[in-house]
């Protein structure tokens, strides 16, 4: 009974998130739009700060750097309590931080890690190692890997974001340190040879270029449902994983047939095509205890104290290791999206039919 009271009361503090700093403007600098979960997370951040009594002023960048160096540094010339940034590009932030910091505003990297900056005073982010193995295990199971042989090999293919998100490195690497064993036996192959990070990158996470990457793999290696196999596909995220799927539906592959796909975010529109049987899995990352641990940091910087962290080790800027807080990964398919997103109340069912 003391365990349940405890979680209950974990909850209501999670739920409520009350934050001593009052009226203080906290800024809030996120990449895009163009993405649904870059809409979710700004919506989360405002609600969340603006419920604990915070003034927010949250700016979309369009996917554009110079964007998103001006309005950082408007945001400073503004004299903001707080800088929570999701940056665009993870290395082109060091002159507008510099700013930040003669000033002396603390700055957050959210969800990606800023790259070259002293300026960075935290980071708080999932476990984006931990996203890649478990997409990376999922694949090791689905195509029952552990019991295959060179004989009978898994054929896929590799996709993952922007070269300038720093998190890529995690992902791909978490995945491909449970599947390069595998490729390197001879049990997965990789028709296309195309394995390297800089081979499978998508400019901007963009499901158009996944698409038209995906194409091109599909004609130059004769695959098809009447062609050569295809078994999987690894990507990073949603957004690639539709432009994957596009892809191959456009090619004649149908839920009966199509590779596994993986991804990550559960967008909405990837959860239409988990459910209808066009992507295997996605990352469940439920980014509304995200908001509500940066809303705690923010709360603890302002008063002084610091903030709770479970990482001091693993990420390095090239100039300070950063501060972490690192929350789980959860993968979803069709056996488990109902517990996760809908009695969650991360979505409703509705929004997936």
């Amino acid at each position: 009974m003391k365990k349940i009271i405890a979680i209950l009361l974990a909850a209501v503090t999670l739920s409520t998130a009350v934050f001593a700093a009052k009226k203080q403007t906290i800024g809030v600098s996120m990449p895009t739009k163009d993405l649904q979960r870059w809409n979710q997370d700004g919506a989360y951040m405002k609600q969340t700060l603006e419920k604990a009594g915070f003034k927010v002023n949250l700016q979309y960048a369009n996917n554009d750097v110079a964007t998103q160096v001006s309005q950082i540094e408007n945001m400073i010339t503004a004299k903001v309590s707080v800088l929570v940034i999701a940056a665009i590009d993870s290395s082109a932030l060091t002159n507008a931080l510099d700013s930040a910091k003669k000033k002396k505003i603390p700055v957050i990297a959210y969800d990606r890690l800023i790259m070259n900056s002293d300026a960075v005073t935290y980071y708080a982010t999932f476990d984006n190692y931990k996203v890649g193995t478990i997409q990376g295990e999922y694949l090791v199971d689905k195509l029952n890997l552990k019991n295959r042989t060179k004989a009978d090999p898994a054929y896929m293919e590799f996709f993952t974001g922007d070269p300038g998100d720093n998190n890529i490195h995690y992902f791909f690497g978490g995945a491909m340190d449970i599947l390069r064993p595998y490729i390197e036996s001879g049990v997965i192959v990789c028709r296309s040879g195309q394995t390297a990070e800089a081979q499978c990158a998508t400019l901007n996470w963009s499901g158009e270029k996944a698409q038209e990457r995906m194409e091109n793999l599909i004609t130059s290696n004769g695959y098809g449902p009447k062609g050569k196999k295809l078994d999987a596909v690894y990507s990073s995220n949603d957004s690639c994983a539709m432009g994957i799927s596009n892809a191959l539906v456009a090619a004649g592959y149908t839920k009966d047939n199509i590779p596994v796909i993986t991804g990550q975010d559960c967008d909405i529109a990837s959860m239409k095509l988990m459910l209808s049987g066009l992507q295997a899995m996605s990352i469940c990352k439920d980014t509304r205890k995200l908001a509500v641990k940066v809303g705690e940091m923010i709360d603890d910087i302002l008063n002084g104290r610091a903030p709770d962290v479970n990482d001091t080790t693993t990420y390095n800027n090239n100039v300070k290791v950063v501060p972490s807080y690192l929350l789980a990964p959860f993968y979803c398919d069709i056996s488990n999206y109902q517990d996760l997103l809908i009695k969650s109340g991360y979505y409703k069912e509705s929004e997936l039919k």
